[in-house]
């Protein structure tokens, strides 16, 4: 071989080794609900564990059992629905009590198994007085009304301190969000390892809110995205930019968005969000409005993102 030809086999390896460390993922999502609104089959949740292993926790949990059947359906999982369920889900994570959020971990909890339960002190509260509270449903939590069956550890999660998920290698940190001001809903920032992927439960933005709480949120993370361990955040939109701000109940529109973005980006410094995952969650029907939505974030994107669209039960990476 010539000196040439080892010059270039050479650099063909650097390069192949330099785009194998780049395109790592360090996260594995599998959606198990992605929308807003009326389809019982398809609401909220989310289970994300690190890359190559099963250790998932649930990311708010409005549709559990259907959304593990669409997966197994698209071979994402090869074991039963209740596998999956008892085993491969270590635990929950419960942005805010609306039902569209925690139906699927309600009705799916006489099936489950031991496992914790992590929400705020407000959220938590709102689950044991008016679900697990043996009138509405049975007590499977450790404390709250009624007789408590202790399948469910209750863990309330202190706003802005980093707690372990049991069972996994990652941690939590949960951060404050407006849904219609006072109502609270919750951001959690989960770390695995040097990485970090961002989940915001249901939010309206700040100008409309009359609140701080995004900003917060932005200027905590904003360091994260500039070092990019920050792998990418679940954001919704849940209405295109026709809903006027007096009918947006705490949610936000593209237009919303792309402000709350920038904010980011100002923060984080200019050119920080190119090409960064943003996951688009919470999407309303009807059908129409949803693609509305995607075409007004298409050509508003001047930030240079790269919007996800989750699809129900098909796994990605970040």
């Amino acid at each position: 071989m010539s000196i040439f030809s080892r010059f270039l086999l050479c650099l063909l390896l650097i390069s192949a080794n330099a785009f194998s460390q780049k395109e790592k993922s360090s996260f594995q999502i599998v959606p198990l609900g992605i929308k807003g609104g009326i389809d019982e089959k398809n609401l909220s949740a989310y289970l994300l564990a690190p890359a190559n292993t099963k250790d998932f926790i649930c990311l708010d949990a409005g549709t559990v059992n259907a959304g593990i059947e669409k997966a197994i359906e698209n071979k994402v999982f090869k074991v039963s629905t209740s596998e999956v369920l008892r085993k491969y889900i270590k635990g929950y994570l419960v942005s805010h009590a609306h039902l569209d959020h925690v139906s699927g971990l309600i009705i799916n909890s006489p099936a489950d198994s031991s496992k914790t339960v992590y929400a705020t002190d407000k959220c938590m509260e709102m689950m044991e007085n008016h679900y697990f509270n043996d009138q509405t449903w049975a007590n499977f939590g450790d404390k709250g009304v009624g007789f408590p069956l202790k399948k469910y550890h209750f863990q309330t999660l202190n706003l802005g301190e980093e707690t372990p998920i049991s069972n996994t290698k990652m941690t939590v940190k949960a951060f404050p969000l407006s849904h219609v001001n006072p109502f609270e809903s919750t951001a959690f920032l989960v770390k695995s390892e040097d990485s970090y992927a961002l989940y915001l439960g249901d939010t309206g933005p700040d100008s409309v809110e009359k609140s701080d709480k995004l900003k917060a949120l932005w200027t905590a993370v904003a360091p994260l995205v500039q070092s990019k361990k920050l792998k990418g955040i679940f954001i919704e939109v849940s209405f295109p930019n026709e809903q006027p701000d007096k009918f947006l109940f705490g949610h936000l529109t593209p237009n919303h968005l792309m402000t709350e973005l920038h904010i980011l980006e100002d923060l984080a410094g200019k050119g920080s969000l190119n090409n960064f995952k943003i996951i688009i969650t919470h999407l309303k029907p009807p059908a129409k409005n949803i693609t509305k939505i995607k075409e007004q974030l298409k050509s508003q994107n001047d930030l240079g993102l790269k919007i996800i669209y989750p699809e129900q039960g098909k796994k990605f990476e970040l």
